[in-house]
Formats: structure tokens, sequence, C-alpha cells
């Protein structure tokens, strides 16, 4: 919800708070549910061959939430873990708020070790972290009743975390009718009350538990007896507990659904993500749409008459929020770009499969481009998973390529990618490159908000740019749509001479040759997908085909 609050990793959690600040603004009645992770993620800290060191994040979470007085609990290994929860109300542009509750076991009344059951984002073991999604999921429906919240409708799972609510629902319902166990008809009541959304094509996103734990942990006596319900072959598997007791599955862009159906063997609807607006509209943009576009904030579709803008207006608005970036960059690595240069942005979590250096496969033929077609510079964030090896090498290669392309290239990578520097970067870039492997992608938000800023992405097709590709105008596309179906090949290759391709004899030739065609991709940027890609399109697609279906 800020970046002051460090209780989340990437995209799903800043999705989801531009979830949460869309609602607010529509006035649409809901409340959000997570953990109070008192040690934060982490500070990412790269020392001079680019290796990332993880530093603990201790933050302050009375300076940011109000304590709730009332109490919860759940069972875990036949002990009570005690709950409370602090309150964080996100207010909307007509002041409507919508509360966020972070669940957090660090009490008196509970031992040492369960005091910090809820202090880890992605920490500790396949114990701790059942545990913790234990608290998240039943913990979190009993909190909500505690706390009053007796009319809710819908429960909205993103990803497989919180799927043990169902578990507490499903008890809930068999309690109304006196049952000691929940049967057929009490499945069929929570399924109508539940919608799941996947975010992750990839199997290490889908938490999977083997059975002994979790009758050692949930100490339940009638687990065998109900594991047709959730679980797959010997294990509980979170992603098919949500599949089977939601009403309503979807994936987060279209060509995601597809991939999801064919995974799930089921039917998977799919609503594109979106990102709040005025959150990731850079301050040169907001004030330029308060001039041409009034009521933006309050009607995002109303973008689309960002064509209307005069194009040196548009330039002038971009160089703004270019100069931020590269002030920002000067600051914290010492070099100083040139706001002239045709400038690459590329940011977000540091894995195998988001190939942040696919850029740099062949730095001659890198050289060549700068050198020919017009110059380049580059800038990098993002970090790799504590236990992500491959990430953390990855995130070194950028480094000895940027020694090798100098002095031609300018290559930086700032550290410790958070929300204040993504909005740094995809406001201030030139171009947004974006190389996922396909079909992994599930739909990627970081280049919606690059146009929002007028930015045009350069990028594979893959996730939400399947959509919001038009070529040309409103932005490039690295090679051919091959589908759904995963490569079973390395394409980097293949890919990296698309893209350089790309590069030599169109975006960087626009940039350089025609400022006036450049222009006008960065317009119909903003007009085509910026009214499109946000999140008050995407939540009202939530309201209507999954909350009031």
């Amino acid at each position: 919800v800020e970046s002051g609050m460090p209780t989340y990793s990437g995209g799903l959690g800043v999705l989801a708070g531009d979830t949460i600040r869309t609602a607010a603004d529509m006035g649409i009645p809901m409340v959000g549910v997570t953990l109070l992770h008192r040690k934060g993620y982490f500070t990412q800290k790269l020392d001079p061959s680019g290796w990332q060191h993880e530093e603990p994040v201790e933050w302050n979470a009375e300076k940011f939430l109000e304590e709730i007085k009332q109490r919860a609990s759940v069972e875990l290994e036949g002990r009570t873990i005690y709950i409370r929860a602090w309150k964080y109300e996100v207010a909307g542009a007509s002041g409507f708020t919508v509360p966020v509750y972070f669940l957090d076991t660090d009490l008196a009344e509970n031992s040492p070790d369960d005091r910090t059951l809820t202090h880890h984002l992605y920490g500790g073991d396949t114990r701790y972290r059942l545990c913790q999604e234990t608290i998240f999921g039943i913990g979190g429906v009993r909190m909500l009743r505690v706390l009053g919240y007796d009319g809710i409708t819908r429960y909205h799972m993103n990803e497989g975390h919180a799927s043990l609510l169902t578990l507490a629902l499903l008890d809930g319902e068999a309690r109304k009718v006196s049952k000691e166990t929940f049967g057929p008809e009490e499945v069929e009541r929570v399924r109508r009350k539940c919608v799941f959304t996947t975010h992750t094509p990839i199997s290490a996103g889908h938490d999977q538990f083997p059975l002994d734990l979790v009758e050692r942990v949930l100490g339940r006596s009638d687990i065998e007896s109900i594991k047709e319900v959730f679980l797959t072959d010997s294990s509980l598997n979170m992603t098919t507990l949500a599949l089977n007791l939601s009403h309503y599955v979807n994936g987060v862009a279209k060509r995601h659904g597809e991939v999801s159906r064919s995974m799930f063997s089921r039917e998977v609807d799919a609503i594109t993500n979106g990102v709040h607006a005025p959150t990731w509209t850079s301050e040169p943009f907001q004030k330029l749409f308060d001039r041409y576009v009034p009521g933006w904030r309050e009607d995002n579709f109303a973008l689309r008459n960002a064509l209307t803008i005069p194009k040196p207006e548009i330039w002038e608005a971009h160089l703004a929020a270019k100069r931020m970036l590269l002030e920002r960059v000067k600051k914290e690595t010492g070099v100083e770009l040139d706001e002239k240069v045709l400038t690459l942005g590329f940011a977000r979590r540091a894995t195998g499969y988001k190939r942040a250096d696919l850029l740099l496969f062949d730095l001659g033929r890198l050289k060549v481009i700068s050198a020919g077609a017009g110059s380049l510079q580059v800038v990098y964030a993002g970090k790799a998973h504590p236990h992500d090896e491959d990430g953390k090498r990855m995130i070194q290669r950028i480094f000895e390529a940027a020694k090798q392309a100098a002095p031609e290239i300018k290559i930086v990578y700032l550290q410790n990618y958070e929300m204040e520097l993504g909005q740094r970067i995809t406001a201030g870039s030139d171009i947004w490159l974006n190389t996922p492997q396909p079909p992994l992608e599930a739909s990627g938000t970081s280049g919606m908000k690059a146009a929002l800023n007028g930015v045009p992405s350069l990028s594979v097709l893959d996730g939400w740019w399947v959509e919001g590709h038009l070529e040309g105008v409103t932005g490039w596309a690295i090679g051919e749509d091959e589908g759904k179906k995963p490569d079973q090949g390395d394409r980097r290759a293949r890919d990296s001479a698309a893209l350089y391709d790309k590069l030599e004899k169109v975006v960087v030739p626009a940039y350089y040759k025609d400022p006036d065609s450049f222009i006008d991709v960065m317009r119909h940027a903003i007009a085509l997908n910026g009214s499109y890609f946000n999140a008050q399109r995407m939540l009202g697609q939530y309201v209507l085909d999954a909350y009031f279906r």
C-alpha cells in the first residue's frame, strides 16, 4: 500500500494495492486481509561485482497502522495461536475508504517461536509456510468475523496462499446446520462465495504440502475423508483447493487464461490486470492530463482524449519525468546519463524467465547499433529472490556487460527496487523493454505504468502485451507471436536477433530521425493502452463477472 511498508516483494503485492486503491476510488465495499511482515522483505545491496546481498528490513508498524483490540485464534499442532490485526485505511478520491487488516502473531500470549510466524515474507521452511497460510486463510476468516464482517458475499483469493479460508468457510457452513463435518451441500454453498485468481503459469508458484505435515499442523482428524476436495495424490495443493471451491476462476490476461486452461484442464476465464492510474502517472503528466483531460482520475477511459494533447507538450512532460529519473541515477550511482540519448528501461523481479540480460546477448551487435543508428543507454533495476541463485547471477552478468559496453553504451543498475523507484523508471525511460520467455509472463503490469506516462513498450508478445500491442502505434513487438505453447529450446539467440533488428531498423531511427512519429506513438500509448489497461476497467470486470455473478 506504500513504499514505507515493505510487506510486498513484487508485482502481486503492488497489484493488490492498486486493486484496493481503485476500490476506494470507485466506492466498492471491500476489505483486504494480509499478513504483517515485521521483518519486511529485504534491502538489496549490490557489491562492485553485482552480487546481491540481502539485509533485513526493520520497520515500525505503529507508524503506519492502527492496532485493533479484538483478537482471533487458530490451532496449530495442538496449540492455540492468538492473532491480532492492524488496520490501514485506503482513502479514495471521493473520501470512501477501504480497510486492510494486517494479521500479526507477535503477541505475549504466544510462544517465542509462534510470535515469529508472521514475521517473514517468503521465509522459513515448508512447515513455517503452511503455518503462515493457516493463519492467513483460516485466521483471516475468523478475524473478519470477530471484527463484525458478517455480510461478506464474496471471498477473492489472489493465488493459492489464502485458499485455506475455504476450510474455515466449510466448517462454518457445517456448524450452521449442526453437522460435525461438511458435505456436498456445504461445499456448494462455499463454492458460490469464492473467487480465485491464478497469477502464474510456473509450477513453483503453486504451494503444495505433504499430507502428514497437513494433518500435524492443522490437527484435523477428517483430512483423509475430505481429501477429494483439496488433495492431489498425497499432498495438499493450495491451487487445487482454490480451484475446486471457487465458482469463478480467472487468469490475469487473455493469453494467460488460455495457458491456465491447459494447465488445469478446466474452464478458466480471463480478466487482464490493470494499474491504479493516479499512483503510476508522474507529476508532469498528471498536470498535463489535468489541463487537457479533466476528470481522468475519476474516469480513466477519458485518457483516450490524450490524442488531442499537443505533441510539444507531451514531449516536455516526458523530458521532465526523464530528468527526474536521471537525477536519481546520478544520486545513486554517480553516473551522469544524457537526457538526449535514447534510454531503455527494464525493472522487474530478477529471475530467469524474465531474461533481463537478453538485450546484452551480443554486445558487439548492440555497440554497432549504438554507433550507427543512434546512441543508447540502459537503466536496470530488480531484486532476485534470496534463494534464486540464477537470478543473482543474472544481475552479475548485467554488471559485467556494463563494464564491457562502456564507454560506448552506459548501463546502470539501480539497487533496492521498490514502488517509488518503479514509478521513476517507468515514467522516465524513453522505451520500456520487456523480454520474458513465452508463455511464462502471466500478465506483467510495468508496461501499463509506462504507457500512462507516454512510454511505448518494446516487448516480446506475451502477457498483457498480446492485447496492448499495435505495431508502430502503441509500441513495437520483439519477434512474432508464437502462441501459448512453451518453446522447447533456448530461443535467446532468435529473440535477441529480433530485438536488435527492431532497435536498429525501427525504434532508434524513429527516436532520432522522426521525432514527430515517435511522439505520436507516445500519445497512442496513453490513449489506447493507458485508457484501458488500468485498475478501474479491471475491477469493473471483477464486479460484473466475479463478485455479483
